[in-house]
């Protein structure tokens, strides 16, 4: 009933204790009331956060350092809507919202897409049919093009420079139309794409081949909330479910000259269903080399049981919450 967003410093790498365990306790900075669930959120830069909620409205959220308050900088009142913005009812979730200060772009239930300024009150673009279905998650592509997933199954590119209100690639997964709730580019080779659905598998596309994803990989028993390529070391990938599970996967060696071991869940690896892609950079993501075609999954919360919602990355740091109304940090990734 009550929705906050809240700062909360973890300190630093220095307060690190002999076996590798953070010294003190998370600190929180200082928090602010949000009208609604907070859908999505993201940095827009140091100090400037942006949040969709499920009302409709994008809010940017100043975090004031000299004083550690927190205060509404700029809002697009029901950005979202499905019938019309005046009725009072008539806000559409806010699903998704990406940054690439100073632009920020939206997607919702009601299948529209906002392009905003964070210095411009009102919406620089909006796409008010992009989808006649929801969409669940965006990110950027380029700088002037985003991709997003929706609810049948697709996966689409939009480029705002094109003035009209259409697609210019639609990609989608064959068979039932599973719905796709995350997509995240490759950080080094932008036509390397990830999604995950309500059916928990992550699917790997190459958006310069054909319309379908080059390989579906069996993940979780519940849906998939959010992918993450790690964004400087893109050969591992991160994945968390309703399942209760938070997925590592590593492409980064040959897995055959390891001795083999299982992991807890008994899947150490797992093998790329393949198309053969004549490539001019071969990511291990795409590999068709059938003797690389090995990764290392890992399980990183083995005994949970409650929903990861929702997690990030940076560095050797991995931040992820879950159902039990907690926040972890896990500070040794690849220790």
């Amino acid at each position: 009933q009550d929705n906050r967003i809240s700062i909360w410093s973890v300190g630093d790498l220095g307060n690190v204790g002999l076996s590798g365990e953070y010294q003190g306790d998370p600190q929180l900075l200082c928090d602010i009331r949000h009208n609604g669930d907070v859908m999505d959120m993201q940095f827009l830069d140091q100090e400037r956060i942006v949040v969709a909620s499920s009302t409709g409205t994008v809010t940017v959220f100043r975090h004031h350092q000299n004083n550690q308050t927190l205060s509404a900088n700029q809002r697009w009142e029901k950005a979202h809507y499905h019938v019309d913005q005046d009725t009072s009812c008539g806000g559409a979730a806010c699903t998704g919202v990406v940054c690439n200060n100073p632009e920020i772009v939206s997607v919702g239930e009601d299948g529209r897409i906002n392009l905003f300024r964070a210095d411009q009150k009102d919406a620089v673009r909006t796409i008010d049919n992009a989808d006649s279905s929801t969409l669940h998650a965006v990110t950027f592509l380029r700088t002037t093009e985003i991709l997003t997933v929706n609810s049948i199954g697709q996966l689409k590119i939009w480029d705002f420079r094109q003035q009209r209100n259409e697609p210019s690639q639609i990609f989608s997964l064959t068979g039932d139309r599973v719905p796709l709730h995350c997509v995240d580019r490759h950080p080094n080779q932008q036509h390397i794409v990830a999604t995950g659905g309500q059916d928990g598998m992550l699917s790997i596309w190459d958006i310069r081949q054909g319309t379908i994803p080059v390989s579906l990989l069996n993940a979780h028993e519940a849906e998939m909330w959010e992918v993450h390529f790690h964004p400087s070391n893109p050969d591992h990938l991160f994945t968390c479910s309703e399942d209760g599970s938070l997925w590592h996967w590593d492409t980064s060696t040959d897995i055959s000259e390891k001795p083999s071991f299982l992991h807890q869940g008994g899947r150490s690896t797992t093998y790329f269903s393949h198309n053969t892609v004549n490539q001019s950079v071969v990511s291990a993501w795409l590999s068709n080399d059938p003797t690389k075609d090995r990764m290392e999954i890992t399980n990183l919360i083995p005994n949970q049981t409650l929903s990861v919602n929702s997690l990030d990355i940076l560095g050797p740091c991995l931040v992820y919450g879950t159902d039990a109304e907690a926040i972890y940090v896990n500070r040794q990734l690849f220790a």
